[in-house]
């Protein structure tokens, strides 16, 4: 895997991560690994952005208040040093995030990374696997079934000839003992 690392700087401003694509599956867990150097106290706000939709996440200060939205409440960890954690992934989590550092200057940075969740992959293979021995049991019923039908076809076939033919014996089983 190719481990890109970007430092952003705007006014006193700097951002610093060392991945800024990530490729996780559903049910996984993802951070969002960010260091930053500011002058003054920073805010720390995420938003995430697919297609026509942007949300915020959550804004947060260094050891100050913490403000996660409820769609994303009990996903996301929130770190002193502006990364987030997202717990419990989703398809529908796939996009683009960006983190906009604000200090109380004013001044601000937007930092972007985006997430690619890939689908579970061992589940269809589960339910491939399931299929494929109960079809297969399946055919092993109906090919015994045939193979004792073949067989009780051939004994009435044979026991009928028996008895088409003039002197033979007939097909009823005859007792030994007499």
């Amino acid at each position: 895997m190719h481990v890109c690392s970007c430092v952003c700087l705007a006014g006193a401003i700097s951002i610093y991560s060392p991945q800024r694509s990530l490729i996780r599956s559903v049910q996984d867990d993802v951070i969002f690994s960010v260091n930053f150097t500011c002058s003054g106290i920073p805010n720390i706000q995420w938003t995430f952005m697919s297609g026509l939709v942007s949300r915020t996440i959550g804004a947060w200060q260094p050891g100050g208040y913490t403000n996660i939205t409820e769609d994303y409440s009990s996903r996301v960890q929130a770190y002193d040093n502006g990364s987030m954690g997202l717990s419990d992934l989703r398809l529908q989590d796939g996009g683009f995030y960006v983190v906009t550092i604000t200090e109380s200057t004013g001044s601000s940075k937007d930092f972007g990374f985006v997430l690619k969740v890939n689908e579970v992959l061992y589940e269809d293979l589960q339910y491939l696997t399931v299929s494929f021995l109960a079809l297969a049991c399946l055919a092993g019923l109906l090919m015994l079934a045939m193979w004792l039908l073949d067989k009780a076809y051939k004994k009435i076939m044979a026991c009928k000839r028996r008895r088409e033919m003039p002197g033979k014996a007939t097909c009823k089983q005859q007792n030994p003992s007499q």
